[in-house]
């Protein structure tokens, strides 16, 4: 799932839904300030730690646009390298993080214990697969690849035109307060009837989109059949199902029990 934030300029973050959405994203935090001169960065695996950071920073520096990010990991080990955001080619001058699950090609190999989004920045977006993101065609390419997708960058480098960069901007949402979210998993939960999760260790949790708990093996949410690989709903979810299954396997599952 994870949970990918933006702030314009001037804007203070809602630290109390970042701290939600921060234990609902467990695996990693980090975010990413633009200052007059450089970016700054902070990341780690503690939520309390980062997200303080974050705030005294964003407080030194309100001026420009910020983002924020919390992890719930797909591919990679659950460690501080493999927290968002991340160098564009090892290049500190632009940084960009991500929230979903990314095609095939950046999945990392046997052995490999980056993140899918760390591969890509690392190795296949600062080859310019898409061309120019300050073009159409480039920022519309770059979005097919990343399907439900979401991704940011915010960029020191004159070679771009913005400092600031949300692609699929449409399938998050922006507050009235210019805070923009990926997903509704800063939200608190929305139906405080459901049981508790099942299991004792972290490996449950909750739907970003509706906070039902998860309790099944499966994609998709059993309460409002959110997606939680491609973050779209039924029937629109686009994962490729098993060969041989359904693609809402773990739903008709659901409901035949």
């Amino acid at each position: 799932m994870c949970l990918l934030s933006f702030l314009k300029p001037g804007i203070t973050p809602d630290l109390d839904a970042l701290a939600i959405g921060a234990e609902a994203n467990p695996h990693g935090h980090g975010y990413a300030i633009l200052t007059e001169e450089t970016i700054l960065v902070g990341r780690g695996m503690d939520a309390a730690t980062v997200l303080d950071e974050f705030a005294r920073v964003r407080q030194a520096h309100p001026g420009g646009p910020a983002l924020f990010h919390s992890r719930f990991a797909t591919h990679g080990i659950r460690d501080i390298d493999n927290c968002h955001p991340f160098a564009l080619g090892g290049d500190p001058r632009t940084v960009l993080a991500h929230n979903g699950m990314l095609p095939a090609n950046v999945t990392p190999a046997a052995g490999d214990w980056r993140s899918d989004t760390r591969v890509a920045a690392e190795d296949f977006l600062p080859t310019m697969p898409f061309g120019s993101l300050d073009s159409w065609q480039g920022r519309e390419q770059l979005e097919k690849w990343l399907g439900g997708d979401k991704l940011i960058i915010l960029t020191r480098d004159p070679a771009y035109k913005h400092p600031a960069y949300i692609f699929n901007e449409r399938h998050g949402h922006w507050d009235a307060e210019g805070r923009w979210y990926s997903n509704h998993s800063y939200l608190t939960p929305r139906y405080y009837s459901y049981p508790p999760r099942h299991g004792d260790d972290d490996e449950g949790g909750y739907c970003g989109e509706c906070g039902y708990p998860i309790d099944h093996e499966g994609t998709h949410c059993s309460w409002c059949a959110f997606c939680w690989a491609c973050e779209l709903d039924y029937p629109s979810c686009e994962c490729p199902a098993p060969e041989g299954e359904s693609r809402y396997a773990d739903l008709l599952d659901l409901e035949t029990t």
